[in-house]
């Protein structure tokens, strides 16, 4: 696992001892930084469920202003403050040991043009998250999305009101799945 571009490119980042996260791959990661393209420049984003932090820190790479980790396993944040520190952009972030639910409820503070949502895997987690972030449109910024990651094998239709997908992509078993803010007559 490594940073693909931008000011850490080819820095290795460290895993999450054991098995409770599934990183995502470099080549899901690449193609959603290539998506993504210059939107990530000046962004705030949001990394919930953060793992290793090898999104969050690809978006620091390409001067993402700030990102916001959650994760409530002490091996993920531990490891997400290392790998923050070795790429040299922990200043631009802040890392929470907590529950990302607790913290979608709670936030008060400035939207998020990206919130980017890979829980654990066949838990339901993700559906979960997602209806938070739908019931909470003032988390995100006016041109704000959401991306979810996850198994193709838990795909299924999750019922929103304020947020409609406008774009799937599958890797191998990555699905990267994008929402934005519905606009009138767009459901």
């Amino acid at each position: 696992m490594r940073v693909i571009a931008g000011s850490a490119r080819g820095f290795k980042l460290r895993s999450v001892p054991g098995d409770s996260t599934r990183p995502i791959t470099d080549r899901a990661k690449e193609s959603l930084f290539s998506i993504l393209g210059d939107w990530v420049v000046d962004a705030r984003l949001l990394d919930l469920f953060g793992g290793t932090g090898a999104v969050g820190i690809e978006a620091l790479s390409r001067e993402a202003a700030f990102v916001q980790f959650i994760d409530r396993n002490r091996q993920a944040v531990e490891t997400i403050r290392a790998n923050l520190a070795h790429c040299n952009v922990a200043e631009f972030a802040q890392v929470l040991q907590g529950d990302s639910f607790a913290f979608l409820e709670g936030y008060r503070g400035e939207p998020f043009d990206i919130v980017f949502i890979a829980p654990p895997q066949y838990q339901e987690l993700w559906t979960r998250a997602l209806l938070l972030v739908d019931g909470r449109p003032e988390m995100l910024s006016e041109d704000g999305i959401a991306i979810v990651q996850i198994d193709p094998r838990e795909d299924q239709a999750v019922p929103l009101q304020n947020l409609v997908e406008y774009d799937r992509r599958r890797y191998g078993s990555v699905l990267l799945l994008f929402y934005e803010k519905a606009t009138d007559g767009q459901e």
